[in-house]
């Protein structure tokens, strides 16, 4: 099920989308009518609209459209994509006009089993925007999945770690959580526990992996994930920090849509 601005989208429409693939979007996790962070996400899809289409959106309106396709009780995952239907390849700069396109799917129960990942060197486009623009993303994605791994962890040109494919990474060192200064997407999960729980930003590295006790993931489906292994580098799953993190997420309130 999918609707564009409050409407069944058409098979046109979305071609669109495909062939063009300029646009932003943010995925959310509906727990029983609410969600962990909404206004985060709201202000992240009105940034990313100024930023693509020089366009304000209307957040409200987009609260209402959320709230058209999730439902009252259970789980659910919402993917809220902003386009313009009207994008021509030839000239981008006349996308001016915005849509707003809900989808949803099934939520997955929490918490998922550890992640493996490779590091991969590759930086993305504009990584302050959360883009539907993915072939880099996985493209890396299944060169890891090749290899034996889950998926893929990037680095830049001095193997300082940044994010994951379309999760945020962060680490604890023994003493405090520590998330990679790097330019990536902030994600949402990612803000919520630093307001939670007290962190440092510093550089990563992959030679800075033997001081680290623990990994995990974070993003709005998955919550916390704990990762296990790094290229060669082993790292516990059952770290109590990872449980602590976890149920500091599961405590934060969610806003009602």
């Amino acid at each position: 099920m999918a609707e564009l601005d409050g409407r069944p989208v058409s098979l046109d429409q979305l071609q669109t989308l495909a062939l063009t693939n300029y646009g932003h979007f943010t995925s959310l996790r509906v727990d029983h009518g609410r969600v962990r962070g909404l206004s985060l996400h709201l202000d992240r899809l009105a940034r990313d609209c100024r930023a693509l289409f020089g366009a304000d959106l209307d957040t409200e309106r987009v609260r209402d459209l959320i709230r058209r396709m999730a439902p009252a009780r259970g789980a659910t995952t919402i993917r809220v994509t902003v386009f313009d239907p009207t994008t021509d390849l030839a000239h981008p700069d006349h996308a001016t006009d915005p849509q707003v396109l809900v989808t949803h799917r099934s939520a997955v129960a929490l918490p998922l089993p550890p992640l493996r990942v490779q590091s991969s060197l590759y930086v993305r486009d504009s990584p302050e925007v959360k883009s539907v623009g993915l072939f880099g993303l996985l493209h890396h994605r299944r060169a890891a999945q090749l290899n034996g791994f889950d998926d893929a962890l990037f680095v830049d040109g001095r193997e300082l770690i940044s994010e994951g494919g379309t999760w945020n990474i962060g680490f604890f060192d023994g003493d405090q959580v520590i998330w990679p200064d790097a330019d990536c997407l902030a994600g949402v999960t990612m803000r919520l526990l630093q307001k939670a729980h007290e962190y440092q930003r510093a550089a990563v590295s992959l030679g800075d992996l033997a001081s680290m006790e623990a990994a995990f993931a974070t993003n709005a489906a998955i919550g916390v994930r704990a990762i296990t292994r790094i290229d060669r580098r082993r790292m516990p799953g059952d770290h109590p920090v990872i449980d602590i993190l976890r149920m500091e997420y599961m405590d934060v309130d969610g806003e009602p849509i």
